[in-house]
C-alpha cells in the first residue's frame, strides 16, 4: 500500500464535519466504521465510545489544515507533531500481490498501528499520512476549499500548485458565482455610466449664439 494513499484518511475524518454548515454526519459508531473504508478489521473494533474521540481527533486534524491553509508552516507542522507523538506506528515492509512473472512479491512500505482502541489506530495512520504528504510535497499543499460556505479539507497534488476547491463541484460553483458577480458589475457600471451621461446633458448650460 502506497503510504501516500493514507492521508486520505485525515481528509475523510476532516471532511464528516461540515462548520459553517453546521452538519455533522459522524454521530454514531456506523459512521466510524465507514471511514476505514476496506479495513474492515480495524473498523470492527470501533465502540460507541470512539464517536467523541474521533471527534476530537478531527478537530486537531482540522487545525493542521486551517494552519496550513492560513500560511503558518510551523503551527501546522507542530500540531501534526503532536499528533505523531501521541499516537505512533511502526513501519513495516508488506508485500501483497506480485510484480513480475517471477510471481515475486511486490514489496511496499505498510503503517503497522498498535491501538488501544479504534481511535488511537485511526489517528496514528492518519498522522502518518498527513506527515509523508506535507513533507512530499509541502505544506501548502494542505488546503481548505475556497467555494464558500464550503470548508471541506483537500490535498493539492496539482503539478502546479493550482488546486483550490475540494471537487469538481465546488469549483464549477465557484466559477459560475464569480462570472456572475462580474456581469453584475458590469450592469451596474453600465448603468451608473447611463446616468452620468444623462446627468451631464441635463446640466450642461445651453449658450444662446
Amino acid at each position: 500500500m502506497e503510504l501516500a494513499y493514507y492521508s486520505d484518511y485525515a481528509v475523510r475524518l476532516v471532511n464528516t464535519e461540515e462548520p459553517t454548515r453546521n452538519k455533522d454526519s459522524l454521530t454514531s459508531v456506523e459512521a466510524v466504521r465507514e471511514l476505514f473504508g476496506l479495513n474492515q478489521q480495524a473498523a470492527r473494533r470501533a465502540t460507541d465510545a470512539d464517536v467523541t474521540r474521533f471527534r476530537s481527533v478531527r478537530a486537531r486534524l482540522r487545525a493542521v489544515f486551517e494552519a496550513a491553509d492560513g500560511g503558518d508552516e510551523t503551527l501546522a507542522v507542530d500540531l501534526l507533531n503532536s499528533l505523531l507523538l501521541e499516537f505512533p506506528v511502526s513501519p513495516q515492509i508488506s508485500g501483497h500481490g506480485v510484480r513480475d512473472e517471477d510471481a515475486k512479491p511486490d514489496w511496499h512500505m505498510h503503517l503497522a498501528d498498535h491501538p488501544s482502541n479504534a481511535t488511537a489506530g485511526y489517528a496514528a495512520i492518519a498522522a502518518m499520512g498527513l506527515a509523508f504528504h506535507l513533507t512530499s510535497y509541502g505544506v501548502d499543499r494542505l488546503g481548505l476549499c475556497e467555494a464558500a460556505p464550503c470548508r471541506n479539507a483537500y490535498l493539492d497534488t496539482s503539478t502546479n500548485r493550482s488546486r483550490r476547491y475540494c471537487s469538481d463541484r465546488c469549483a464549477t460553483r465557484a466559477n459560475v458565482a464569480a462570472y456572475r458577480a462580474r456581469k453584475r458589475l458590469e450592469t451596474e457600471r453600465a448603468a451608473d455610466t447611463g446616468r452620468s451621461a444623462e446627468t451631464a446633458q441635463v446640466t450642461t448650460p445651453h449658450t444662446d449664439r
